[in-house]
């Protein structure tokens, strides 16, 4: 699942296969009590009102490679732009994919998928997940009892997208130096956000907060009802995992099951997310490092990678090789390959391959791993995931981090975690110079929902393990399952794992408290 893993974005860090679709519209009436005391929106679609139609945007390559016993179908819904606003009012369009198996038996209703960012697409998911176990996807015992359906949540993708970042403005974002260190070099990185967030501000001024988390959150009870499913099923991976316990706080009795995968902790602000997550990368890179040294034979910068690592960073500050595309391999790129190749076990060889390269005045592997990363064609062309991820963490983080705060972390993080500490504080600055409004999510129990899984990974980079039962004792129904592994997420990829979240998704079976699944 490296493909679909690549997706999985986590805060802060932060070709089509479908083209519009049917449009079911779905008014906002007046605002009811929530299950947790806040009002929220009731249900507003009609169930089962979504119109699918044919996906022939889904290319037959794609099919081919591994779905040929799937169908396809896209729909649209349609969705307030500010579901707390008077009905009437302007709209969002959601874009939706279900996957169904042609020997679909005994089926129990839809699969929701989100696989998280914010910014990564939930209907592209949906394909891959559709390939079945074998290419990464879902197991067949899944795919046979569930549609498959995924959804761009709203900005992102094919729903209604952000786009206010330029081509040339992530080039520069990326190549920056994760880790300024003199106050004019950090200002310039410092001036650099500034101006992508005023020009986000320009492009979506008075509405920037509409693209919440919580508002999100409404959207997914419009579309379980528009699908027909009496209540949810949702599979939500990473930033997913936000997602879905703040549908959890809106609509405790409207769940079925949830699975969250690779939790974030929402009672941290973004400070301790932030240093939590500098931990996470450190514990990740740890690993990595220990790998290489017992494996010399696979890893070609070994005994030290870490030494290398820091050799490669401050070799590209001094003098940074020249791609076969042109681009200067600078410190920028170096650490986002890095950070890619942290997200699933099987890319700890090629980014110790193109480490090595990279001492040897190649940079292409360095810059292939950053690339998939950052969703960068061969073209210097983006998608909107990051101007999506921009958008929805911002809206998401309270004001009142200050650069001079971000400068302060930014030095004592670089002495306590020396390769993600410094980078991970400097993270914060879009933040620090949004001009839109801010609409920070729910922080409480989910009161009347039933048991919800909560799988965390001990080797996880980007939503430590630390977050797994801090997420399930928020939400007070959460039940914690481990896996002993490495990389960013669990399901599908043990045996263990797999039957534990199958048996909650199909049968509604928990695991037994403290169940660990070994790492192979």
């Amino acid at each position: 699942m490296s493909r679909l893993r690549r997706l999985l974005l986590a805060v802060p860090l932060t070709a089509a296969l479908l083209a519009g679709g049917c449009v079911v519209p779905v008014v906002a009436p007046a605002e009811e009590p929530g299950g947790d005391g806040v009002r929220v929106p009731p249900p507003a679609a009609a169930p089962g009102t979504a119109a699918w139609r044919p996906c022939p945007e889904v290319p037959e390559e794609v099919i081919g490679r591994g779905a040929s016993g799937m169908t396809y179908e896209c729909a649209t819904v349609t969705v307030p732009q500010d579901w707390s606003a008077p009905p009437g009012g302007a709209t969002y369009e959601i874009a939706l994919l279900r996957a169904r198996a042609r020997d679909q038996r005994d089926r129990i209703g839809s699969l929701l998928v989100n696989p998280g960012g914010p910014g990564a697409s939930g209907v592209d998911t949906a394909v891959y997940l559709s390939f079945g176990a074998a290419l990464g996807g879902l197991p067949a015992d899944v795919t046979r009892r569930f549609d498959i359906v995924g959804f761009d949540p709203r900005g992102v993708g094919r729903s209604s997208p952000v786009e206010c970042i330029s081509d040339a403005d992530q080039d520069a974002s990326f190549a920056a130096d994760p880790d300024p260190v003199s106050q004019a070099e950090f200002d310039r990185v410092a001036d650099l956000q500034e101006r992508i967030a005023a020009r986000c501000g320009t492009a979506y001024a008075g509405r920037l907060q509409t693209y919440s988390t919580e508002q999100a959150a409404h959207d997914m009870e419009a579309i379980r009802t528009a699908v027909g499913d009496e209540k949810l099923t949702y599979l939500g991976y990473s930033y997913g995992t936000l997602l879905g316990a703040t549908y959890a706080q809106l609509y405790p009795r409207n769940i079925r099951a949830l699975v969250l995968d690779g939790a974030i902790d929402p009672a941290q602000g973004p400070v301790a997310g932030a240093e939590r997550q500098a931990q996470g990368f450190e514990r990740a890179f740890t690993n990595f490092a220990a790998w290489c040294a017992s494996t010399p034979g696979r890893c070609p910068v070994a005994p030290d990678a870490r030494a290398a690592l820091t050799a490669a960073l401050a070799a590209a500050e001094r003098a940074p090789v020249r791609a076969s595309d042109g681009r200067l391999v600078t410190s920028g790129w170096v650490f986002y390959g890095v950070v890619a190749s942290l997200y699933v076990q099987d890319s700890w060889r090629p980014l110790a391959v193109a480490l090595a390269d990279l001492a040897r005045g190649d940079g292409d592997g360095i810059l292939a791993l950053a690339d998939a990363y950052a969703d960068r064609d061969e073209k210097g062309q983006y998608t909107n995931m990051f101007d999506a991820n921009l958008v929805v963490n911002c809206a998401d983080a309270p004001a009142g981090v200050t650069a001079a705060e971000v400068r302060r972390l930014q030095a004592e993080w670089r002495a306590t975690y020396p390769l993600f500490g410094a980078p991970l504080a400097v993270g914060m600055l879009p933040c620090v110079f949004w001009p839109g409004e801010r609409d920070p999510y729910p922080t409480g129990a989910a009161e009347g929902a039933p048991p919800i899984l909560v799988v965390g990974t001990t080797g996880d980079p980007a939503t430590p393990y630390e977050n797994t039962q801090k997420l399930a004792d928020m939400l007070g129904t959460g039940q914690v399952l481990t896996w002993e592994g490495e990389g960013h997420t669990a399901y599908a990829d043990t045996p263990c794992i797999t039957a534990a979240v199958n048996a909650y998704l199909i049968d509604l079976v928990v695991p037994r408290p403290g169940l660990r699944c070994p790492a192979r």
